[in-house]
């Protein structure tokens, strides 16, 4: 099941550091199978506020994004990002292909039932 490194960067002043880390970062994630899917575009607030900039870099697997997080490769360069752009990280798993909203709507429904019976 494919996994996704989002990342909400906040906007800093441009650094030599940081050209040297986005120059870096596609070798410490290619070995697991990482590519870039959202990297340097605009974005469109449609509700809230989303100021910065948005990263997503999608994984074969949560394990494999989970490896390329605690690589050396990866370890060595993050500093680059963190000491001169703040922002929030995660990784999250996909859905599975042929994943189906109405069966987790029915688990939702069914939940919310079983609360509202009384014993």
């Amino acid at each position: 099941m494919p996994a996704y490194a989002i990342a909400h960067l906040h906007e800093a002043a441009p650094h030599l550091q940081t050209a040297d880390y986005i120059e870096r970062i596609p070798g410490t994630f290619e070995p697991y199978g990482g590519r870039f899917l959202v990297h340097g575009a605009q974005h469109e607030v449609m509700e809230g506020a989303w100021p910065g900039h948005v990263v997503v870099i999608g994984f074969p697997s949560i394990e494999q994004a989970r490896a390329w997080w605690d690589s050396a490769a990866y370890r060595e360069i993050a500093p680059l990002r963190s000491r001169n752009i703040g922002g929030d990280i995660i990784l999250v798993e996909g859905v599975p292909h042929g994943y189906d909203s109405t069966v987790t709507a029915r688990a939702v429904r069914d939940e919310l039932q079983a609360l509202s019976t009384p014993a």
